[in-house]
C-alpha cells in the first residue's frame, strides 16, 4: 500500500496542496483511513464542506483502491461525486483546483473500480459519458486516460498531430512507422520522472534498435518556464528546445511532435506516459508514469 500510493503522494506534495489534504494523503497511504476520517470530521465541523474538503476525502477512495477494497472505493467515490456536483451548482469546475481535483479522482476511482469487479463494459461506458460532459474541464485528459488504460491496449494507436516539430527530424505521421515497433515517451518540461526515465529509454534503445523499435517522444506546451512564470508559446518553445538539449539529447535524433492534441488524445495526465506499438500500428502498452528497465523490456518481448 505504501509503495503504491507513495508516488501520487509526492506528487500532491509538489503540485502545492494544503496542509489538510497532505495530512490526509499521508495517513491513507499508511492505510491508516481511521485517521483519514477522524481528520475529515474534524474539518468539517469548523469549516464545513469545500472544495479542500472534498479533495482530502477523494484520497480515501484513492487508497480504498490500492488496498482492493472495491466496494469501499465505489462507495466513497459516489459520495464524493455527489458532494462535487451540488458544490458546481453555485462554482464552475474549475474554479480552483480542489474541486477537479476531487471529481476526477471519484470519476477515476469509479472507472478502475467497476473493471476490477469485473464490469469492464461498464466502467468504459461510465467514464465516456463523463469525458462528454467534461470534455472542456480540466479533467478531461483524466477521464480519457482511464478510457485508454481499460480499452486502447489491442486497438490501432490514435494518429498524432505532426505538424509542429521543434527538435530533432520533422515528425512523421505514425502510419509511417507502420512495420517498425513504436515507444512514444510523453514528457513534459518539468517532470523531474521524465527525466529520471531517459538512461532506462536509453537502454531500450540500445537493446531493441536491432529489432526495429523507433522512439518518438511527444511533449506540449504548458504556458510557463521555468518556476512557473507564464509564458507565450514562442518562449516555451524556446524553453522545451533548451530543456531538451540539457536533459534529453542522449535520445538521439528523435521525433518529437509538439501539440497538446496528442495529449488530450492519448489522455495524457500523467507524465511520463509510455505507449508501445507493435510493427501493425496496434497498441500493446499503455502506462501512466515511469517503468523500469525490466518492466519495458519485458513489455517489449511480449
Amino acid at each position: 500500500m505504501i509503495a503504491a500510493l507513495l508516488c501520487v503522494v509526492i506528487a500532491g506534495l509538489l503540485c502545492g496542496a494544503s496542509a489538510f489534504v497532505t495530512e490526509a494523503m499521508q495517513a491513507v497511504d499508511h492505510a491508516d483511513f481511521s485517521r483519514a476520517n477522524d481528520l475529515l470530521k474534524q474539518y468539517r465541523a469548523k469549516k464545513g464542506i469545500t472544495p479542500e474538503y472534498l479533495e482530502a476525502d477523494s484520497w480515501i477512495g484513492r487508497g480504498q483502491l490500492f488496498a482492493k477494497n472495491y466496494a469501499a472505493a465505489l462507495q466513497n467515490a459516489d459520495e464524493v461525486r455527489q458532494l462535487c456536483l451540488k458544490q458546481l451548482t453555485t462554482r464552475k469546475l474549475d474554479a480552483e483546483a480542489s474541486l477537479p481535483m476531487a471529481l476526477g479522482a471519484s470519476i477515476e476511482v469509479t472507472g478502475q473500480a467497476l473493471a476490477a469487479e469485473g464490469h469492464r463494459d461498464e466502467a468504459v461506458t461510465f467514464l465516456e459519458a463523463d469525458l462528454m460532459k467534461y470534455r472542456t474541464t480540466s479533467i478531461a485528459a483524466r477521464i480519457r486516460k482511464n478510457i485508454n488504460l481499460l480499452s486502447l491496449e489491442g486497438k490501432p494507436a490514435p494518429p498524432l498531430d505532426v505538424t509542429t516539430g521543434v527538435i530533432g527530424p520533422h515528425p512523421r505521421a505514425l502510419s509511417a512507422h507502420t512495420g517498425h515497433p513504436v515507444l512514444l515517451f510523453f514528457w513534459a518540461h518539468w517532470c523531474s520522472d521524465c527525466k529520471a526515465e531517459i538512461p532506462i529509454i536509453q537502454r531500450i534503445q540500445s537493446a531493441y534498435r536491432a529489432n526495429g523499435l523507433e522512439v518518438i517522444a511527444p511533449t506540449e506546451h504548458f504556458g510557463y518556464v521555468a518556476g512557473g512564470v507564464d509564458a507565450p508559446p514562442a518562449v516555451e518553445t524556446s524553453y522545451i528546445v533548451k530543456i531538451f538539449a540539457q536533459y534529453y539529447s542522449g535520445l538521439g535524433a528523435v521525433e518529437t511532435p509538439l501539440s497538446e492534441a496528442n495529449f488530450a488524445r492519448y489522455g495524457v495526465s500523467t507524465t511520463p506516459t509510455i505507449v508501445l506499438i507493435n510493427a501493425a500500428g496496434n497498441v500493446t502498452l499503455y502506462h501512466p508514469g515511469a517503468m523500469t528497465f525490466d518492466e519495458l523490456a519485458a513489455a517489449l518481448r511480449r
